[in-house]
């Protein structure tokens, strides 16, 4: 025989407390007055506790009715200081929360249902303190006080406005039972994926993230590498970041970059550092439109941007942006110099035939495809097309030189963009740092040094302000954390040192917020094969379309999706992007109670029945999916679904920040992080803000550049005080 189904309901009267009001009263009448139950005194004290036994646990089921209904409009305020983040060597802290199972979908059903709306929408009261709220709000003294008092937010008032939050707190108040959820740090090689609409919590997260990954050590004591990536520029972030740093004792291994302030950021050179030369071309070639006929034009600039590399090591120089595009608008000078460095170690006196060449020339007899060119450069092709040299690096600068002037230009006009984005204003100085300049106290650093040092090195991009540049100088940045993570999986960290382990690697934690601005097709691989080499990338973005805007292809979107097996889904006001979670997961079966009853007449008008009735309740199952996207549309601020260790579906509600006093917290950046909030503004918007003082053209005050220099080089505090 099939058992029973039981129907779990838990939005109901909570009936139990009647049961507890009786066995309170027969426990008081059990000890006061034993004879009224003809009981004697000692028979009375045990019936007492009997029934105090048994309300108790009438009441304990109560207490789960009524706090499951409490919870259904209200959650429990859960703040969380950051001394008080949980950090684990094993697991990663991500809030509280439940495993969600059929049984939540059951309870999710129900709250839907019409005969269950007073137990889960606002009571009548409480929508009429919002109105007086709205309508009192210019009232005089004594109406406005009471508007006051309705929405004070304490426990004690029984109208007192939900947190501004927004959503559906049901989502999360059908499980009242919450414990800590985590994920272990071996699935975040796998890396992690945080979609979320814009202000519901992706940068809180990042923040929680952040502040563990900085404080965390291994076994042997050691930290992890920590990068985040931030195109807007969060001043919170940024404080959290340098907090954490100096509360871990990491204080000296912290790295500030950032474009809106290039007096006080370090210094990074995108292409500086390289395994192979051909590398340098890459980094900058990848960046340029590879569809349709824009192909052409990108190999072109590759191989051209590959001599110029090559000319510049052979000469001892090291490749930076403003060089390769000072010989990029005028290939002539390299051709030159490097000619002339040849022939004085291989060929002493070609260059007096060279000299007498170039005397020689004159409008008449130079070449139709060399006009234009310095006339050395002429002497120097009639040198070499009469003489054979066998120099792979001449050979290259020689092709180039052999175009014709206005041939070249167009051809290359697709680098120059690119340059100019990399090499305008003080951004110059950032990327293409002088490094025999030993009076700037600015650290330059490049990312086998931060991955060696375990440092903490915080990008701010700017992109409210240029997002073109932040996008160009993101992509550099990647492109070069590709390199260095190739280096690291072949030979480890510590290849060419003393002492090194071969194949020795460190985790290196990469946060990127909003990465869909930055990213590029060194992306994919970034997230692709970056594992091998300890990389642990957290991307964070709005929806699947800005993805798929970016990379310009839905196959390529999916491409990068599909190498993230951490999902983290905050609320998103995209479909598609909420599908992205639910298509993957399996439908289960709800139970619903339908009462059916019915009246039916008798036939036989002479019979004793004149009708029969019946009365019955069915249960019945449908099949639903285990969350609909709606209700990832409406989660509240804060809350996320989470697809964690191979399918595995969490709720998930992130602790709110609580201010620390203990956090001691230098003025110098709390100014900082003031001017940020005050001049960052939307690109869109430029020109409501021409009265105020541009980001890189007006410098910081004296006082608060001295006073912050010490935060980024420790060991330059003296010179910067010896500065003017």
């Amino acid at each position: 025989m099939a058992q029973p189904h039981a129907i779990e309901v838990l939005l109901r009267p909570a009936v139990e407390l009647y049961t507890v009001a009786v066995c309170a009263a027969a426990a008081l009448l059990s000890v006061a007055a034993p004879w009224s139950l003809a009981l004697s005194p000692a028979i009375g004290l045990g019936s007492a506790l009997a029934f105090l036994a048994f309300g108790a646990i009438r009441l304990r089921d109560a207490l789960v009715i009524l706090r499951y209904r409490r919870n259904i409009r209200r959650l429990p305020r859960y703040v969380l200081t950051s001394r008080d983040v949980p950090v684990s060597q094993q697991r990663l802290f991500i809030g509280r929360g439940f495993r969600w199972e059929q049984r939540h979908t059951h309870r999710l059903t129900q709250t839907f249902r019409p005969e269950f709306r007073s137990y889960v929408e606002p009571t009548p009261a409480y929508l009429l303190a919002r109105r007086l709220e709205e309508r009192l709000e210019f009232a005089p003294f004594p109406l406005s006080q009471l508007a006051k008092l309705t929405a004070w937010d304490i426990a004690l008032n029984p109208v007192r406005p939900l947190p501004p939050v927004g959503g559906l707190p049901r989502l999360h108040g059908i499980e009242p039972n919450e414990i800590d959820v985590s994920l272990p740090l071996g699935e975040r090689v796998g890396h992690s994926l945080v979609l979320g609409a814009t202000r519901v919590g992706k940068t809180r997260l990042a923040e929680l993230f952040v502040t563990q990954d900085i404080r965390r050590r291994n076994t042997a004591g050691e930290h992890e590498v920590v990068i985040v990536f931030d195109p807007k520029g969060d001043a919170d972030l940024l404080k959290r970041m340098y907090v954490e740093a100096k509360r871990a004792g990491r204080e000296g291994e912290f790295y500030v970059f950032h474009l809106g302030w290039p007096d006080i950021s370090a210094r990074y050179n995108a292409v500086g550092r390289f395994g192979r030369i051909s590398e340098v071309a890459t980094r900058i070639a990848g960046q340029l439109s590879g569809e349709g006929n824009s192909a052409a034009f990108r190999e072109f600039a590759w191989r051209f941007v590959n001599i110029i590399a090559r000319a510049l090591v052979e000469l001892g120089q090291r490749p930076d942006y403003l060089l390769i595009q000072r010989h990029v608008v005028n290939i002539d000078a390299l051709f030159i110099e490097y000619a002339q460095q040849y022939f004085a170690r291989h060929e002493p006196k070609a260059w007096e035939i060279i000299v007498q060449l170039e005397g020689r020339l004159n409008d008449k007899n130079i070449p139709r495809n060399m006009i234009g060119r310095e006339k050395r450069v002429v002497a120097l092709e009639q040198y070499l097309s009469q003489v054979r040299v066998y120099d792979p690096v001449l050979d290259g600068l020689r092709s180039a030189v052999r175009y014709d002037r206005t041939y070249f230009d167009k051809i290359v006009a697709s680098l120059l963009p690119l340059l100019e984005k990399l090499t305008t204003g003080k951004t110059a100085q950032l990327l293409a740092p002088n490094y025999a300049d030993l009076a700037d106290p600015r650290p330059i650093f490049d990312w086998m040094q931060i991955v060696r040092k375990r440092a903490v090195v915080y990008v701010g991009l700017d992109a409210l302000s240029d997002a073109e540049v932040a996008a160009a100088v993101g992509n550099s940045m990647f492109a070069d954390l590709v390199s260095v993570a190739g280096h690291i999986y072949k030979f480890g960290i510590d290849d060419g040192l003393p002492g090194s382990l071969a194949g020795a690697r460190v985790p290196v934690n990469v946060h990127a917020d909003e990465f869909n601005e930055l990213m590029g097709d060194e992306f994919v691989p970034l997230v692709n094969k970056g594992g091998g080499a300890g990389l642990q990338v957290t991307a964070y973005t709005q929806t699947l379309s800005d993805i798929e805007a970016r990379v310009g292809s839905r196959a390529k979107a999916g491409q990068v999706i599909g190498n993230f097996n951490n999902l983290f889904m905050l609320r998103v006001r995209e479909t598609a992007t909420a599908e992205l979670l639910t298509r993957q997961l399996p439908k289960v079966d709800v139970y619903t109670t339908t009462l059916v009853s019915g009246a039916t007449d008798s036939s036989d008008i002479h019979g004793p029945t004149d009708f029969t009735s019946n009365a019955q309740d069915r249960i019945s199952t449908a099949s639903v999916p285990l969350i609909e996207p709606s209700h990832v549309v409406g989660l509240p601020k804060g809350q996320a679904f989470a697809l964690l260790q191979g399918g595995q579906l969490w709720k998930i509600r992130m602790p709110l920040p609580a201010p620390d006093p203990d956090e001691i917290m230098p003025d110098d950046l709390q100014q900082l992080a003031g001017y940020m909030r005050q001049h960052y503004a939307e690109a869109g918007d430029w020109w409501e803000n021409q009265g105020l003082p541009g980001l890189q053209d007006q410098p910081l005050p004296a006082d608060l550049v001295d006073g912050f220099r010490h935060l980024i080089d420790p060991g330059n505090t003296a010179d910067s005080e010896a500065r003017p």
